[in-house]
C-alpha cells in the first residue's frame, strides 16, 4: 500500500508540474518600478538573502511571486535537485523544508526563516 501511495503522488507531481509552472508564469504580477538609486540600494540589500526552494512547491511559488512583485534580486537555490544546496539547507537551517529564506546580517550572523507567510511579511516590511 505504501508503494502505491508513493507512485500515485510521484505520478501526480509529474502530471501537475507543467501546469503549476505555467500558472506561476501567468499569474506573477508585474514588479514595482523604483528609481535607479533606490533599486541599486535594494539590490545591495538582497545580496545578503537566498531562498532555498523546490521549483513546484506551492509555497515556494507564492514566495517567488512576491519576490517578483517587489522587484527583488534574491538568489534562488534549488534544494530539490542540487545536492549541495540541500546539504547547505540541512546544515545551516537544521532541516530540509522549503521555502527557506537565509538572511545574513552585516556582522555575518545568519537567520533561517521557514514559513512562507513570515518570509513574505519580512520582504514586505523591508522592501515595499
Amino acid at each position: 500500500m505504501k508503494c502505491f501511495f508513493k507512485m500515485f503522488f510521484k505520478t501526480l507531481r509529474i502530471v501537475m508540474t507543467p501546469f503549476m509552472l505555467l500558472w506561476e508564469k501567468a499569474s506573477t504580477p508585474k514588479g514595482i518600478v523604483r528609481q535607479a538609486e533606490a533599486q541599486q540600494l535594494v539590490d545591495r540589500q538582497c545580496k545578503n538573502l537566498a531562498l532555498y526552494q523546490f521549483k513546484t512547491c506551492p509555497f515556494c511559488i507564492k514566495v517567488r511571486r512576491e519576490i517578483n512583485r517587489l522587484s527583488l534580486t534574491i538568489a534562488l537555490l534549488d534544494a530539490q535537485t542540487q545536492p549541495q544546496n540541500r546539504e547547505a539547507l540541512l546544515q545551516g537551517g537544521g532541516r530540509v523544508k522549503v521555502p527557506c529564506l537565509k538572511i545574513t546580517d552585516e556582522q555575518g550572523g545568519v537567520q533561517w526563516m521557514y514559513e512562507s507567510s513570515e518570509i513574505i511579511r519580512y520582504l514586505q516590511e523591508n522592501f515595499a
